[in-house]
Parts: C-alpha cells; sequence; structure tokens
C-alpha cells in the first residue's frame, strides 16, 4: 500500500509542477507567497516537497529525510 501510496504521491507532485499557473492563479497572491516568490514559486516548492516525501515515505526512509527537523524542533 506504501508503494501505491508513493507513486500517487509523486505523480500528484509532477501535476503540481506541471500545472503551477492555473494552482497559483487558483489560490491567488497571498501576502505570504511573496517571501518565496509568489505563488508559481510556492506551487513548485511544494510539488518538489510532495515529491521527495513520497519517495521516502515509498522506500521507508522517512527517518533520514526528516531528520534535520529534530535539530529544529525543541524535544525532537
Amino acid at each position: 500500500m506504501n508503494i501505491v501510496l508513493g507513486l500517487l504521491g509523486m505523480a500528484a507532485g509532477i501535476a503540481i509542477i506541471k500545472f503551477r499557473e492555473p494552482i497559483g492563479d487558483l489560490f491567488g497572491e497571498a501576502a505570504w507567497t511573496r517571501y518565496v516568490g509568489g505563488p508559481y514559486n510556492m506551487a513548485i516548492i511544494v510539488g518538489i516537497l510532495l515529491f521527495f516525501f513520497s519517495l521516502a515515505k515509498m522506500t521507508g526512509t522517512t527517518g533520514f529525510f526528516l531528520s534535520p527537523l529534530k535539530m529544529v524542533v525543541p524535544g525532537g
């Protein structure tokens, strides 16, 4: 089941990157997206993160993938 969901997540990440313009237009120009370059760049970042998280979930390496957050989050 992890493989199927991982493949679906990877496909969704690629689709977000491919259709970033309609997705960016759907959400509009939010003030918080200006810090990362606008809604189109935010869609690219979300698509890349979704792709790599799905790949890590599929291969069982989410602990390694999320290990840098342990240094940032208190109590990690």
